[in-house]
């Protein structure tokens, strides 16, 4: 199982921040219209789910566990899957009925190696995550990126909204555009 190493920075002014990622040499590597589909264990267990995600272009299968609310608190196990669709009707099949439907809109750059992701969702300001391989490359990126210190959270998605945006997404079954 990986560690995700990863950090959002709040509130993101999307076209300054691609102008900045542009002037370092950052590199784009896609946009994307996300979709994902989101299900608990039944048992449901406390910080842990399964996400279904395609970009359009690939599909994931994830297990997600939140150990805690840190740069590296989150672990996952993912694979690709060939068919978003089939797979959504064999977690089904299987008991595994979504609690929710999502979509976001992201723009990945790759920045001296390290995947900085700019990410707009439904109802709250774009935020951005930086991931990298340890906690130094991430360190490296904010420096670079001169990340307002104040803005950096290690809160899951679901999270941000609640915590930050006073928005319970666990009770949207669909967060669309």
């Amino acid at each position: 199982m990986n560690i995700e190493i990863e950090e959002r920075v709040l509130d993101v002014d999307v076209e300054k921040m691609i102008e900045k990622l542009e002037s370092l040499g950052a590199s784009k590597v896609g946009e994307w219209h996300q979709k994902r589909y989101v299900y608990d264990f039944n048992p449901v267990r406390e910080n842990e789910w399964i996400r279904l995600r395609t970009n359009g272009e690939k599909v994931t299968l994830t297990y997600k566990n939140i150990e805690d609310v840190s740069l590296t608190g989150t672990r996952e196990l993912e694979v690709e899957v060939e068919d978003f669709e089939k797979t959504n009707e064999l977690l089904n099949i299987l008991g595994y009925m979504p609690k929710a439907f999502q979509e976001n809109k992201r723009i990945r750059y790759l920045l001296n190696g390290v995947e900085v992701d700019i990410d707009s969702w439904p109802l709250i300001p774009p935020y951005m995550e930086i991931e990298g391989k340890d906690k130094s490359e991430v360190e490296s990126i904010e420096i670079l990126l001169e990340v307002d210190k104040e803005k950096i959270t290690y809160l899951n998605c679901s999270d941000i909204y609640k915590t930050i945006y006073g928005i319970d997404s666990s009770k949207i079954k669909e967060l669309k555009f």
